[in-house]
């Protein structure tokens, strides 16, 4: 008789064995590594149980999982927040079963109002899904010239507009943190949307400083275009870009991506992914424009019985009119309340 795994909240000291099942698993995600937990923790103050199956002693699966608790938004599991990746990670689907029932038995004694687990194929069919979303995966040639030959005349010319107005790109690490800052803030209060501590960079900059990069592109003194850059195994992702409005005439995103992918090939990387959009909105256009394909995104939720689908995304009709009141906000003030608004947002 073949035994089954038996599924436990993982304790601090079960972070070595942890760790080297996510570093052997072909579907791992920089996501799913121990030390997530202990950041958001530190950072945010949240705090949440990491599943983890064992079968006669020996790892055969983990759930990491953050409970976000707020009046304004709720009480729930994510598995993993603030990215576009997470979930179960098993052997075999009797074991990502008995991760995820465990997750849901927890949330439905803790009377959570929801289970969200952030999947890139169906693992729960019997549970309510949402695939509205893809990520944008671009394969990466072997150098430089070939990546701006595939890009066409059209493109390569935008990306050199800025080179003539004397913009110039820098990478580095946390000693760029301030420039990324100032115009990532900046660009999320225009967007109406609360911005992230600049703690939350920091401790992410010194948790994995191998595989956290800043990109910057200045234009004299100032700095116009960031991006906050996450390399994993292959693919090295762009969870947050940024540029000023009133540069973007001369171009300042394009060379920053540009850099970006560069840097990318520099490094070894064999795909750059430019990150979540909706099929056909105007982020998911531009991302196009540079070779970049859809890849599915699946999440999955486990649901009290009536509930509804959560709606807690920045782009939901809900949030229209707080939207149009954070973007008259003074930058100084929205860096001020916004970090503790956000970290309750998945």
């Amino acid at each position: 008789m073949v035994s089954e795994s038996v599924v436990t909240v993982a304790t601090a000291a079960e972070r070595d064995p942890w760790e080297r099942y996510v570093g052997s698993h072909v579907r791992a995600t920089h996501y799913h590594q121990f030390g997530w937990g202990e950041l958001i923790r530190q950072v945010f103050g949240h705090q949440g149980p990491y599943f983890i199956a064992r079968n006669a002693g020996v790892v055969t699966g983990v759930l990491p999982t953050v409970r976000l608790k707020s009046r304004l938004f709720g009480d729930y599991l994510v598995s993993m927040p603030y990215f576009n990746y997470g979930g179960v990670l098993a052997d075999d689907d009797a074991t990502a079963g008995r991760l995820l029932d465990a997750a849901a038995d927890y949330a439905a004694a803790a009377g959570l109002d929801h289970l969200e687990v952030r999947h890139t194929d169906p693992v729960q069919p019997t549970w309510p899904a949402r695939a509205d979303k893809v990520c944008m995966h671009l394969p990466l040639p072997d150098d430089e010239e070939t990546l701006f030959k595939n890009l066409g005349s059209k493109l390569r010319a935008q990306i050199r507009r800025p080179e003539k107005e004397g913009a110039r790109a820098r990478d580095g690490g946390a000693e760029l943190l301030d420039d990324f800052y100032a115009v990532f803030s900046r660009n999320m209060r225009d967007l109406g949307t609360p911005v992230y501590g600049r703690r939350f960079f920091s401790a992410m900059l010194a948790a994995w400083p191998r595989d956290t990069r800043i990109m910057v592109v200045h234009l004299g003194e100032v700095p116009v275009a960031a991006a906050f850059l996450i390399g994993y195994r292959e693919r090295l992702e762009i969870p947050w870009a940024s540029s000023l409005r009133e540069y973007n005439r001369f171009g300042v995103n394009m060379m920053l991506y540009a850099e970006v992918l560069k840097y990318a090939i520099r490094r070894g990387y064999r795909v750059f992914d430019f990150g979540r959009s909706t099929v056909d909105a105007g982020t998911y256009k531009f991302k196009k424009q540079w070779g970049a394909q859809p890849q599915p995104l699946h999440w999955e939720y486990w649901l009290p019985d009536g509930a509804a689908l959560p709606e807690l995304r920045p782009d939901s009709p809900k949030f229209r009119l707080a939207v149009s009141a954070w973007q008259r906000l003074p930058v100084r003030l929205a860096n001020w309340i916004g970090p503790s608004i956000v970290k309750n947002l998945p």
